[in-house]
């Protein structure tokens, strides 16, 4: 049996087994127990036909497009499928008034599902707003990308947000499974022999993706070659060249995210503050550069004057990267990246530079203390310009006086912690200030 020939007689219609092999039914639904278990809410409401506006977020072949393909399937109001890719403004507006009419003359509800939302610029997400606020239109929009960076926040607060979790390669072999079983919709009506070591490498290639498992069973099915007594086997051998290693997707919330993953860990695991720049870098082809200007960052934030070193050990990495280049300054970088990590950690200066906003917002405005005035001009001193003590005449290199503007001339902005470098920072404060370190 040839392609054309498989084509003919299973599918007019020509479509791939993905498509084919779609859940319809919750019951036929893989995966997202959390959100459409027994007893769930969306569950509840997709069974009851009561679903409104709501956020489908997940990674790609999660089954967000099967979900809202269910609902349709559920509803006894009208179903609209836009793609944000092709719809443009005018098909949104175009909905609304059928969704009116709907309404108005027939009591009938409308639900809009718009796949890939976050393709949909501020302008068309803005067109949707008044409808979904009205009660016109149900909307169910489906993402890839986190909705907080990428929908209106008004639509976004009038949806309820699901989120999808990523698949295991145990719900692609679930998926696979029934598809060779399935005379039907599937493969069942070829005589398919699929060895367990071939279908369990599509599936850990898939990565939890069951479209895409899919799609590499069906390749694998229609270009083996059967044996004489007409049986196609599918071995590993197959099985490899019919579906590769995917290239990670680095979209803006995944490099958020990651980044985000990174500095978390520089205060507490080398291993992972290591892994994930290294991530970011060899896999995702982000720049060197992000993770070294926020290590910098990090630097002063969580480590401070704890272990000042781990500053000029950070800047110095970026200064080796601009020299030497990718991938020689990878072991610079790692250098000063394991130096942060294992340095003490103290957050005494983004306290003081808190403590510092906070006052400086209470205050309208701040006069200088006389004493602190310039006093290089004559006649500063019949200004009143005088009595600054220079703290280098005295004991210690230091003298009690007033710096601070009257009105927080007693507050205390920076306070040192008992961290590393910081602890005999902490007892010349107290020293400073009439105390013991003790106290």
């Amino acid at each position: 049996m040839d392609l054309f020939t498989y084509s003919s007689q299973q599918d007019p219609g020509g479509k791939l087994l993905a498509d084919r092999m779609r859940p319809t039914t919750l019951e036929d639904y893989i995966g997202q127990e959390q959100i459409v278990g027994q007893g769930k809410l969306l569950r509840r409401a997709i069974e009851a036909d009561q679903v409104t506006s709501i956020l489908l977020y997940g990674p790609p072949g999660t089954g967000k497009t099967t979900l809202a393909n269910i609902i349709a399937n559920r509803t006894q109001g009208e179903f609209v499928k836009l793609n944000a890719v092709e719809a443009s403004v005018k098909d949104v507006r175009e909905v609304i008034e059928q969704a009116k009419t709907n309404k108005a003359l027939y009591g009938k509800k409308t639900t809009l599902f718009l796949d890939e939302v976050h393709r949909f610029n501020t302008s068309r997400q803005d067109a949707l707003l008044p409808a979904v606020e009205q009660g016109i239109l149900i909307f169910i929009g489906a993402t890839t990308e986190n909705p907080f960076h990428h929908v209106n926040g008004a639509l976004l607060s009038r949806s309820t947000l699901f989120q999808l979790e990523p698949l295991t390669h145990e719900h692609s072999l679930i998926a696979m499974r029934r598809a060779i079983a399935d005379p039907i919709r599937g493969l069942g009506f070829m005589s398919l022999h699929v060895d367990e070591e071939a279908l369990q490498h599509i599936a850990e290639m898939a990565n939890g993706d069951i479209r895409r498992s899919l799609n590499a069973l069906e390749l694998a099915a229609l270009t083996t070659s059967p044996e004489p007594d007409g049986t196609i086997r599918i071995t590993l051998e197959e099985a490899e060249e019919s579906i590769r290693r995917p290239i990670v997707k680095a979209d803006e919330s995944t490099q958020y995210d990651v980044l985000s993953a990174f500095h978390k860990s520089v205060r507490g695991s080398s291993d992972a503050a290591l892994f994930w720049f290294l991530y970011a870098v060899e896999k995702l082809g982000m720049d060197p550069m992000t993770f070294l200007r926020r290590l910098i960052v990090a630097c002063s934030e969580d480590i401070g004057l704890a272990n000042p070193q781990a500053l000029v050990q950070a800047v110095t990495a970026m200064d080796a990267y601009h020299k030497i280049g990718w991938p020689e300054a990878k072991y610079p970088i790692a250098q000063a990246i394991l130096f942060a990590v294992e340095s003490p950690k103290s957050n005494s200066i983004p306290i003081a530079l808190d403590k510092a906003m906070q006052a400086m917002e209470r205050l309208k405005s701040a006069k200088v203390p006389l004493h602190l005035c310039d006093t290089h001009y004559k006649g500063a001193d019949k200004l009143g310009h005088k009595g600054y003590q220079y703290p280098h005449n005295f004991p210690g290199h230091y003298v009690e006086q007033q710096y601070l503007p009257d009105e927080i001339k007693d507050e205390i902005l920076f306070a040192a912690s008992e961290q590393g470098t910081e602890e005999k920072m902490r007892q010349n404060q107290h020293k400073r200030r009439g105390r013991s370190a003790g106290d």
